[in-house]
């Protein structure tokens, strides 16, 4: 509820805002307090899933927020229409009934009896549980270092497609919108419908292995991609294959989490946004060098997450099999009980 109304708050300050230092603080407000949101969401699924289930459920929210992200930006241009500001005023409203729904609908997984009583001063960054979780024997130190890895990969493809599919193809904003439109929905059946299925069947760390591959041909076949018809084509399977990714290391993450599913994933999404960050710097300075190096970049990276993936799995399958309470019991943390 806090990093909504941060949200909603940050929304409304930049709607607000009359230069360019308050655009810039309003995104910062956001970045600050609505990065509460995305991560105990997924702690939430944590708690209220099975083993099993978890990887549905971090697609089933990937699914949610791809369908905002279809939707948003066709309903936030045609409220722009008599005023830039308008959208960024109604998101702030929509945030607020977003609250009010929380309050009502969403219930607390964990008990008032099995919450633990906060006795110590409150602070502002858990570096016992970084040094833990980034500590040789953690059970999800690799697990972090792919979500930025195949964050960094991706971000290739995401970041300058756009500024590929015109100067390749000549592509303008009709064709390159349309072929994004598809994807979207392509990312939003398969996070909703095909990632819980594909991780039930083959498990997390399978569907991770053969996301990555899938992901670095489908760069490679964007760069061999001739017509129209092949570059939807190529892109369709490019988000189909790495859509899996981000949800299945997130669900495996909070499987092997021992310091609690919180804080687990938000060093998770941590991870995922400091990719967003390098990613996109990476690509366009590969792009000014030439157009191709972006998507050449990526494939090579997503190879060699598949390659060191695929050593995890052959020798790391003790790690990825222990139980939760691997961590030496000088520094490990108590466990945090759920209600199912």
């Amino acid at each position: 509820m806090i990093g909504v109304v941060g949200y909603g708050l940050s929304l409304l300050f930049f709607g607000l805002a009359t230069e360019l230092w308050m655009l810039l603080a309003a995104r910062a407000l956001s970045g600050v307090l609505s990065s509460a949101t995305l991560s105990t969401a997924m702690a939430y699924i944590g708690d209220s899933t099975t083993k099993e289930e978890r990887g549905g459920g971090m697609g089933a929210l990937g699914a949610a927020a791809g369908l905002g992200v279809i939707l948003g930006p066709g309903i936030g241009g045609w409220l722009a229409g008599d005023s830039l500001s308008t959208p960024f005023f109604v998101g702030a409203a929509l945030s607020l009934v977003s609250v009010f729904l929380i309050a009502l609908l969403v219930p607390e997984t964990l008990s008032r009896e099995a919450r633990t009583q906060v006795t110590s001063k409150i602070s502002l960054g858990n570096w016992r549980g970084l040094r833990q979780a980034l500590s040789k024997g953690s059970p999800i130190r690799f697990l972090l270092f792919m979500a930025f890895f195949a964050t960094f990969g991706t971000a290739n493809f995401e970041s300058i497609y756009g500024l590929f599919m015109l100067d390749r193809h000549g592509y303008g904003p009709e064709q390159v919108g349309a072929i994004l439109t598809v994807g979207g929905f392509i990312a939003l059946i398969g996070r909703g419908l095909l990632t819980g299925m594909a991780t039930k069947w083959w498990g997390e760390p399978n569907v991770i292995l053969v996301s990555l591959l899938g992901g670095s041909i489908g760069f490679g076949l964007l760069l061999l991609a001739q017509s129209y018809a092949a570059v939807l084509i190529t892109t369709g399977f490019f988000v189909l294959t790495t859509t899996f990714l981000r949800p299945s290391i997130h669900s495996l993450t909070s499987q092997r989490a021992a310091l609690g599913q919180g804080a687990a994933m938000g060093l998770s999404n941590s991870a995922v946004s400091l990719g967003r960050v390098i990613g996109p710097l990476w690509a366009g300075a590969a792009f000014d060098l030439n157009l191709n190096y972006p998507y050449l970049s990526g494939a090579v990276i997503l190879l060699i997450g598949f390659i060191l993936c695929g050593v995890w799995l052959r020798q790391g399958q003790r790690i990825a099999t222990q139980p939760l309470t691997s961590l030496p019991p000088e520094s490990a943390p108590a466990s945090r009980p759920t209600v199912r």
